[in-house]
């Protein structure tokens, strides 16, 4: 298995393919990981890591065809949860750090999920005649009424002389590694499994809007990351590493939640993070956030003073555990 590390901001060279045609631009050996891989957690990683060997054996080009939205969201939304991995770009950097070289990241729509397993995989056969090799977990589904499996694919790949990877489950403390056990594991803010099953440390990828700028005014200025639908932990105030678009990491104070303090009860939930020692303006950059420990949970405070003395509590306790 292929160890990732935290940090996945620095680019990689992953060419995105937005349609079925247009991986008619690959003229090399062409071996591909079927999957919606939300997560990238170690189960997809040893699905992944089956076409990345196969690639480097006749020097091919690995990659993986994927969805967006997640078919859930299509099919069932009032029961679609939370994306580990909300951001295109975020399972890009993964999936290079993999060493895949394309992602096919094909619409999920109603039509979509209407199509028989046979014709998108005949689709899939037009779009490319250096298709060496298919790779799916061993339990996946595809198709119309999930009729597409192993067993099909087999056969498919008999036909066409394409060979076939099911990859069994893999797991970890006596259960089956998912994404619903990752996402509870996160939800519960219990890191440290939920790494675990991923094999890196989990992180958020977001984009800092502006807001209020009420932290500038009480000593704490903070860069703003609107939660949208990534899974994030508890709410509460975490000690936090963040990476910056150029590379650079700095710790901080990261609070999570609706602000009860200072926002109405309609306020949206959002991360704000306090970096240790940084001085800048980062609208509109990308930033990557690790949550490294809980401190606390969110509260309201009678005043701003209250408010501000406890922050001042947050940021040294945080302080603390970065030099500790």
């Amino acid at each position: 298995m292929i160890s990732l590390g935290a940090k996945t901001l620095p680019n990689k060279m992953v060419q995105i393919i937005d349609s079925l045609d247009g991986m008619k631009s690959i003229s090399r050996s062409l071996h591909l990981a079927l999957g919606v891989f939300d997560g990238v957690h170690i189960g997809h990683q040893a699905v992944i890591q089956s076409v990345v060997d196969a690639a480097k054996s006749d020097g091919g080009v690995a990659g993986v065809l994927t969805f967006d939205p997640h078919p859930i969201q299509i099919l069932a939304p009032q029961v679609a949860p939370k994306r580990i991995l909300a951001s295109i770009n975020h399972k890009k950097e993964l999936l290079g750090d993999l060493g895949v070289g394309v992602m096919v990241v094909l619409p999920f729509t109603e039509e979509f999920a209407s199509c028989e397993a046979e014709t998108f995989l005949a689709d899939l056969l037009r779009a490319t005649s250096h298709l060496k090799t298919l790779a799916i977990g061993e339990d996946w589904k595809f198709g119309k009424q999930r009729r597409g499996n192993v067993k099909l694919l087999e056969d498919f790949g008999a036909e066409h002389a394409i060979h076939i990877r099911a990859t069994s489950a893999v797991m970890l403390d006596g259960e089956r590694v998912s994404s619903t056990r990752v996402r509870q594991a996160i939800r519960d803010g219990n890191m440290k499994a939920a790494s675990a099953m991923l094999g890196r440390e989990y992180t958020i990828l977001g984009t800092v809007i502006e807001g209020r700028q009420l932290g500038r005014t009480i000593g704490f200025p903070t860069a703003n990351l609107r939660a949208h639908n990534e899974q994030l932990p508890c709410d509460g105030v975490w000690a936090v590493e963040v990476t910056l678009e150029n590379g650079d990491v700095y710790r901080g104070a990261g609070n999570l939640g609706v602000r009860p303090t200072i926002e109405g009860e309609d306020a949206k939930r959002m991360l704000e993070i306090h970096l240790l020692d940084y001085a800048g303006d980062l609208y509109g950059s990308d930033m990557e956030v690790l949550f490294l420990e809980f401190v606390r949970a969110e509260q309201k405070f009678e005043s701003l003073a209250a408010l501000k003395l406890q922050i001042l509590e947050d940021v040294t306790f945080c302080r603390n555990l970065c030099t500790s």
